[in-house]
């Protein structure tokens, strides 16, 4: 069976900002069959934001039960995101999605992954999809050499270097961010 997947999501943390971003390819076998998918949004009233990569239906799946899940939780990721593990690994129709999530808010950044693990990654960025350590590698890099930039800058850049060596992501890129107020001022 043929499924409709593949792209590149990046979460950061830097200087005070939230900032995750994707491309909007979403792919059928091996040709493009939506160049404009928005895989990322903004959840709980703005204070979480979340990105999906896998299966298109999945992902989604996974990005409503997870949202149910902050509503039940007050708002609280990391609960949440522990919370929709254990259901992923005891529900049969959840056991079968192919997707992941990254998902973040100014305490942190958490992978859900395909396996139902929720991972907190070393450094503050974090990478899924099939460009994901193409990303990851951009940012850490930039991350390391250029502090200076923005959370934005090094998201947006990153994502370009990904789309021109990953055959899976594109151009098309979707942010969302949350800013911390006081630096803003």
């Amino acid at each position: 069976m043929i499924q409709v997947k593949s792209t590149t999501v990046l979460a950061m943390m830097h200087n005070g900002a939230v900032v995750i971003g994707a491309d909007g390819q979403a792919t059928f076998g091996h040709t493009v069959a939506k160049s404009n998918v928005k895989k990322v949004r903004k959840l709980f009233e703005g204070k979480v934001l979340a990105g999906f990569a896998g299966s298109t239906a999945d992902a989604f799946t996974l990005l409503e039960r997870f949202e149910e899940k902050l509503q039940s939780y007050h708002g609280n990721m990391k609960r949440s995101a522990i919370e929709l593990a254990k259901h992923w690994r005891t529900d049969r129709m959840l056991k079968r999605l192919e997707a992941m999530l990254v998902v973040a808010n100014r305490e942190g950044l958490l992978m859900v992954t395909g396996t139902g693990d929720v991972l907190e990654p070393d450094y503050p960025l974090a990478a899924i999809g099939s460009g994901s350590m193409y990303a990851q590698s951009a940012a850490m890099a930039l991350m390391k050499h250029a502090p200076h930039l923005t959370a934005m800058e090094m998201v947006r850049e990153s994502l370009t270097i990904t789309a021109d060596i990953c055959i899976y992501t594109n151009h098309n890129f979707v942010f969302e961010s949350i800013q911390d107020e006081r630096l803003t001022v």
